[in-house]
């Protein structure tokens, strides 16, 4: 006899939804909403979310404080995550549900003694990249809160090249456009002033 197929792995359009589908992403950290939350930076994808998606947002914070009941189609092991992020005592909630958000905790704790740390400096180098080739590297955007992928997009876009983020603080644009970044990136971010940008030469990677 052959046995009934479950729901969850029958091919093909399901009764009720509504076709094509439509997925909403975060402008901050592009990812699909209920992704948000593993980002390290949830507090302004929250931010991002109660100004451009407030419905969204709004379903969000339902389901963080509905103890798991609340958010069925968000898990409730997500909705559980969410609340002890978002909740600022945190103190009573169970041991299983604190040792996964400790090690995120810490991390986002880190990064931000981390910065405030270091020193607001940008600074600006070329390495040679084979043996005609360079390249051009940035470190030090994110001690001024700059999303670091959001900025290697920008300078891709506007030396139309390859430029991608290689480190916790560094982009590495592909090309010699190490003078150009002098005036294009305080025309860019008005708050970095031109004291604030070094120039280091020529460095060996």
């Amino acid at each position: 006899m052959a046995s009934e197929i479950p729901e969850r792995l029958i091919i093909g359009p399901k009764e009720g939804v509504t076709y094509p589908l439509t997925v909403a992403y975060c402008g901050n950290c592009s990812m699909p909403l209920e992704y948000c939350e593993y980002y390290p930076d949830y507090e302004k994808c929250k931010q991002w979310l109660e100004k451009h998606l407030p419905d969204e947002f709004e379903r969000m914070k339902m389901g963080a404080t509905g103890g798991g009941g609340g958010g069925g189609d968000k898990g409730g092991t997500g909705a559980g995550a969410t609340s002890n992020a978002a909740g600022e005592p945190a103190g009573d909630g169970a041991d299983d549900a604190k040792k996964p958000q400790k090690r995120g905790g810490k991390g986002m704790m880190k990064t931000k003694k981390a910065k405030d740390d270091v020193p607001k400096k940008i600074t600006l180098s070329r390495s040679a990249r084979g043996k005609r080739k360079s390249v051009t590297v940035v470190t030090g955007l994110a001690t001024f809160d700059i999303d670091l992928k959001l900025a290697a997009k920008f300078f891709g876009t506007k030396f139309a090249c390859g430029s991608s983020v290689t480190g916790d603080d560094e982009i590495v644009i592909q090309g010699d456009v190490k003078d150009e970044l002098f005036d294009i990136i305080p025309e860019k971010w008005p708050e970095i002033d031109e004291d604030f940008i070094d120039d280091l030469g020529d460095q060996k990677r």
